[in-house]
């Protein structure tokens, strides 16, 4: 359990680090910009990613993930109109998550969760999200790469891969000596 939570929060922070750094990279008003009606703005993906997380989050071990008070729809409307509140939904998405899987332990780990009235594990509902998330941080990376002018790569850079390779396997290790 310990060790299944530790790396599901480290694969939450990675993703949430990755949305960060490609938003960062791009000016105000390309994070509300979208391709077309049918495509989402980042701003709007933060907006549906921190209705996900408030509803999913909130009360977790107690209550049906999808709250009665949620808005889903709404999530997908232009509400926000700038970086400061983008940044702010953002953050407090992040904190409602780790707040709550922080308050898994061994005497809630086999918690039956329900979402949409359905039940789940507490593995299989973290894993759930665990998959929502990367989805939507994937589309705000692609939007960032297609509206910065000077794209930073947030992984390995094109080309790169020997020499990141290489720096990595430098000081070798004894991982399959033991």
């Amino acid at each position: 359990m310990e060790l299944y939570l530790k790396s599901a929060i480290k694969q939450f922070e990675y993703y949430k680090g990755v949305g960060e750094k490609a938003m960062a990279q791009l000016n105000d008003a390309d994070l509300f910009w979208q391709p077309n009606a049918e495509c989402n703005s980042i701003a709007t993906i933060v907006q549906h990613m921190h209705g996900n997380m408030l509803s999913r989050w909130t009360d977790f071990l107690t209550t049906d993930g999808e709250k009665d008070w949620r808005n889903r729809d709404a999530e997908f409307e232009q509400l926000l109109n700038t970086r400061e509140q983008l940044i702010q939904k953002w953050n407090e998405g992040w904190t409602c998550l780790f707040n709550a899987i922080n308050l898994i332990n061994e005497s809630n780990w086999n918690t039956i969760i329900y979402i949409r009235n359905e039940p789940h594990s507490v593995v299989d509902a973290v894993n759930r999200q665990l998959a929502h998330y990367p989805y939507h941080v994937g589309q705000m990376v692609m939007i960032a790469k297609e509206r910065s002018s000077d794209w930073k790569a947030l992984t390995i850079p094109k080309g790169n891969s020997k020499a990141f390779n290489a720096e990595m396997f430098k000081n070798p290790t004894d991982q399959f000596t033991k």
